[in-house]
């Protein structure tokens, strides 16, 4: 009960923020506060609108938890207004993961979960170098396998500088373990899955296509999503619960 009533009331305070930022002259006011604090005044002249109104949607931002005001050292009469601490962070919030492993998934196992998998280890190993955490390793697995990785996966992983191992696509069955996180990376293995993965990715089919162009949208969509997943994932270590 403790927990949906905390929920609800995150809910409402977002929500009153967003309603807030859905004004064009308070999101331009949020936008201008971003960069610099500044006094009503200030802020008047780069909105241009009159002193009433723009005391309106000062109180408005105010209301919603976005904004506070606090009065000048030097003189006493002017109050600068400056974005309230994290105000902006949990618009869209992030869905927390702990995992020991990912494990990427898509029909053959040919492209997509295998450039996923790819990027994850590339990510990891990169943070692990920069700030001496223990990487989350990756997998990848088919749920019909092919014969070998799509010429074009191993095409756009050379041109963007990832090694692609050169390995025979594997079965799920072969592959995936009871605490992995499951993330697939294309529709006909979400909907075969029927709900055991924990993360979807609608990603189109580079070989179809068969282009260069195609296998390069495929991988600049799963670079983008995996630097989304990333921050969200918290490790494991080995013979601890998952």
């Amino acid at each position: 009960m403790i927990e949906a009533m905390n929920f609800s009331s995150s809910l409402a305070a977002r929500a009153a923020r967003h309603a807030a930022l859905a004004d064009p002259i308070r999101l331009r006011i949020v936008d201008l506060l971003t960069a610099s604090d500044a006094t009503p005044g200030e802020l008047r002249e780069q909105v241009g609108i009159t002193s009433n109104l723009m005391a309106h949607h000062l109180r408005q931002l105010e209301a919603a938890g976005l904004t506070t005001k606090r009065r000048s050292d030097a003189d006493r009469r002017r109050s600068y207004v400056t974005l309230a601490p994290g105000s902006l962070e949990d618009l869209v919030p992030a869905p927390r993961f702990a995992a020991r492993r990912v494990a990427f998934v898509c029909t053959g196992n040919s492209a997509r979960s295998q450039l996923a998998a790819a990027l994850w280890n590339e990510a990891q190993l990169n943070e692990s170098h920069r700030s001496g955490t223990v990487p989350v390793p990756a997998a990848s697995a088919g749920t019909h396998p092919a014969d070998r990785i799509a010429p074009g996966a191993v095409a756009t992983a050379n041109r963007h500088g990832l090694n692609l191992p050169d390995v025979l696509p594997r079965h799920v069955g072969e592959v995936l373990a009871p605490d992995d996180l499951i993330v697939t990376v294309c529709d006909s293995a979400h909907e075969e899955l029927d709900g055991a993965d924990a993360i979807h990715w609608s990603v189109a089919n580079p070989s179809v296509d068969g282009s260069d162009a195609a296998f390069d949208l495929a991988f600049d969509v799963l670079a983008e999503r995996i630097a989304r997943l990333t921050p969200t994932l918290t490790p494991v270590p080995e013979g601890s619960p998952a």
